[in-house]
């Protein structure tokens, strides 16, 4: 993918505009915000600052990059030339470093930006055909130790160590030029010293293939071999005042930065306990809540149990006092007599079911004295064999006598049916 042509305004004059600059675009909200999340601006301009810092002909700017589908995003970029120093000789390789959405946790985009009078070397070991470049400390980005200063820097040793452009020889518009000094040999691109493509000698700062070239004057960097290529020549404060100034006004940022993300970082812990901590609360209140509601439905139940319990006491103090006078006349009464039957076959179910209990009552002290070791144990056999046999034959004389009386139950309701049907 060719980079989009460069769109940024003018560059900052000097390191403090610079600052500016990035504080400003980088403070931005709204649609023209910067798509950088909010954790890393503060990290991306300091690395754009100490990129400006460390080589003051690249300049921050921002500028639409178009993705390989189509998206169209405004980012930042650093523009300019990188020097590299070929065979003794210093050179200002044009380049565009792109600060994509996601850095700094994922690397830059750098592209060579090489001017019409240049060429890439094809092929070359680090960038491609499109330009894009691609060095070990792209490939080994590790977030956040990472940063554009030792890019540069790696950047600079590979492009001494085999230059991606050349120059291509232009025609000489004059036939008789002075003679001028010029290490240039042959015609068309430079030879490759040592058996490899490098930059040609019309690339020398001051001397250029087949007519001479003006002296420029010295600056921080010597002039890119290339043309302006969009380079920017920023003056560098050497002055150690203003330098230890900038330095401690940047280590007083960072400081207070860091306690203010901090301090975040604590309020943010604080609020998240405060948050957990409101959950479980309203969790223990809504328990709470069913716990009262489910004493008050007990208590509800337990005032009707009482009312119930009044009521009946009531009943039974009455029927104790009417039936007073009846008391003193239980010594004289029969219990056998107490209770009259009303025909013999009820008789006759009473006293079945009164010996089958009572036989049940014998074998159950006849097993309390066998294991108390008060009977033998033959002796229990042969009485558990006679009563058990004795309280088979009442209670099959009960079931025949239910039957005889539901027999009689049916008898009597078919002839009360039968008196209605008449």
């Amino acid at each position: 993918m060719v980079p989009p042509a460069n769109q940024g305004g003018p560059s900052p004059p000097n390191p403090h505009l610079t600052q500016q600059f990035l504080s400003s675009i980088l403070s931005q909200r709204g649609p023209s915000a910067l798509p950088y999340s909010e954790d890393t601006k503060w990290l991306i301009r300091q690395h754009l600052v100490s990129l400006t810092d460390a080589y003051p002909s690249l300049e921050p700017k921002t500028a639409t990059f178009t993705h390989n589908d189509g998206r169209s995003v405004n980012l930042l970029q650093a523009d300019g030339t990188i020097p590299m120093s070929f065979q003794g000789v210093t050179y200002n390789i044009p380049v565009v470093i792109w600060l994509m959405e996601s850095y700094p946790r994922h690397p830059p985009c750098v592209y060579v930006n090489p001017t019409r009078d240049m060429i890439i070397k094809r092929p070359h070991a680090h960038v491609n055909p499109s330009g894009m470049v691609s060095v070990p400390y792209l490939q080994n980005w590790v977030y956040p130790s990472s940063n554009l200063v030792d890019l540069v820097r790696n950047l600079s040793m590979a492009f001494g160590r085999d230059p991606p452009l050349y120059s291509q020889r232009r025609p000489n518009p004059n036939p008789n030029p002075s003679p001028s000094p010029s290490p240039s040999h042959g015609s068309g691109y430079g030879p490759a010293p040592s058996g490899h493509s490098s930059v040609s000698s019309n690339l020398g700062p001051a001397v250029s293939a087949g007519y001479a070239r003006p002296t420029i004057p010295p600056r921080a960097y010597p002039p890119s071999p290339y043309g302006s290529g969009g380079s920017f020549s920023r003056p560098q404060s050497d002055d150690p005042t203003e330098v230890y100034k900038r330095n401690a006004i940047n280590k007083l940022v960072e400081t207070v930065h860091g306690d203010v993300v901090g301090m975040r970082k604590g309020r943010e812990a604080e609020m998240e306990g405060m948050i957990n901590a409101q959950a479980v609360l309203r969790q223990r209140e809504e328990q709470l809540n069913k716990g009262v509601k489910e004493m008050q439905d007990e208590k509800e139940g337990l005032e009707q149990q009482l009312q119930m319990i009044l009521m009946n006491t009531d009943v039974l103090e009455a029927w104790l006092r009417e039936n007073e006078a009846k008391r003193r006349n239980l010594e004289s009464v029969d219990v056998d007599a107490a209770f009259d039957c009303v025909d013999s076959l009820s008789k006759q179910m009473l006293e079945c079911t009164a010996s089958d209990l009572a036989i049940e009552d014998v074998i159950y002290a006849l097993d309390k004295a066998v294991q108390e070791g008060a009977i033998p144990f033959d002796q229990y056999l042969r009485n558990v064999r006679l009563l058990s046999r004795e309280q088979f034959f009442h209670r099959a004389t009960a079931t025949k006598v239910r039957g005889s009386q539901m027999q009689a139950q049916v008898a009597n309701m078919a002839s009360r049916i039968s008196q209605f049907i008449s």
